[in-house]
């Protein structure tokens, strides 16, 4: 009795296991029909079969479609039957997709982020003026707390200018400016005013009598 136990890992492997073994070996059986009558007749009868294993998919469009997709990507593309639609290719099933391109922009500074370039360039869309300075200086000062984060030390004003001033191809130079970036001590007292505190708990007395709906 223990001879003839029968093991998944000595099975033949299911292409689509939600389907189970019995619609495989259904699939199996139309391949080996002689007549293409009667391989259309049980393809039919299996794409029955399939759909009632999924109704909550029936209202969904090209469910059909899907469905015989998935039939012929079962028989591994060996079941010679009629369908109402373009039969799926095995050689465009199994073509690797191309490599993902790394989104960085400017690797070299890449402690900044890939935003910080978003914000220069449309920052060099605007007109002059004192909106546009305010978002410089403010895209200036970003660019300074991130470099705080990178490198706790100080770091001078110059070398965010410079910086700045490569990341938008020259177009914004605040080297001769007499405004003063942020102070690098009040950028990293603000960062440990909203972080977490020792131990890991929250203060929670701000809502402390407070109306819940």
């Amino acid at each position: 009795m223990i001879d003839q136990l029968e093991y998944n890992t000595e099975r033949e492997h299911l292409i689509i296991p939600e389907y189970g073994r019995h619609m495989q070996k259904m699939i199996n059986y139309a391949k080996t029909r002689e007549t293409k009558e009667e391989r259309n007749k049980l393809a039919k009868s299996i794409i029955s079969v399939m759909g009632n294993l999924q109704p909550h998919l029936r209202d969904v469009p090209d469910f059909q479609h899907k469905l015989w997709d998935q039939l012929f990507i079962m028989a591994n593309f060996e079941l010679d039957a009629d369908s109402p639609f373009e039969k799926p290719s095995k050689e465009v099933l199994e073509a690797k997709p191309e490599p993902l391109a790394y989104p960085q922009n400017y690797p070299k500074y890449r402690f900044y982020g890939n935003n910080i370039k978003t914000m220069i360039d449309v920052a060099n869309t605007w007109e002059e003026g004192e909106m546009k300075e305010a978002l410089v200086y403010t895209i200036a000062n970003h660019m300074k707390k991130c470099f705080l984060n990178w490198n706790k030390d100080t770091v001078e004003d110059v070398v965010i200018y410079d910086h700045l001033l490569e990341l938008s191809n020259g177009k914004i130079n605040l080297k001769d400016t007499d405004e003063d970036l942020t102070d690098s001590s009040s950028l990293m007292r603000s960062k440990k005013k909203y972080s977490k505190k020792p131990g890991g708990k929250k203060n929670n007395n701000n809502n402390r009598g407070r109306k819940r709906y």
